[in-house]
């Protein structure tokens, strides 16, 4: 693997351990811990050190650790092909539906705070700012 692929694998794992924890956060209100992951891990005869738990989900290096992908797999309950971000591999059904359900959550809370923030905005301004918003998230979920 070239520095540049290690580079981009690093990232796309990254990518795929921050939307599994906006997953868990949309399905329990709170985001799990580096101890509760860890833990979690040990418990099944895989350690997962602080250093490297912050470098996977930062994307700062590329992880080849079978164990800790299925560990990982494991406790976000996902196929580790997924994580891994094998060929063909599909974003679970389950995380797909919470993704959308975080966006949509994410887009009401920019509106609310940009109708606050505004104060005596038009509605007409205020609507502009709502479909632009709107068509972003949209945009976003395409990608």
């Amino acid at each position: 693997m070239t520095e540049n692929e290690s580079k981009a694998a690093a990232a796309d794992l990254a990518k795929r351990l921050r939307l599994l924890l906006d997953v868990a956060i949309a399905e329990s209100g709170i985001e799990p811990t580096y101890s509760q992951i860890a833990a979690y891990l040990g418990e099944r005869g895989t350690n997962l050190s602080r250093s490297r738990w912050t470098y996977m989900v930062n994307g700062h290096r590329y992880v080849q650790d079978p164990e800790v992908f299925e560990g990982l797999a494991s406790f976000f309950d996902v196929d580790a092909d997924f994580l891994i971000g094998s060929d063909g591999a599909e974003v679970p059904a389950r995380v797909s539906a919470q993704l959308d359900l975080v966006r949509s959550m994410r887009a009401a809370k920019v509106k609310s705070y940009a109708a606050r923030t505004l104060g005596d905005i038009s509605p007409k301004a205020l609507q502009a700012i709502s479909r632009f918003l709107d068509e972003e998230m949209a945009h976003t979920i395409e990608q």
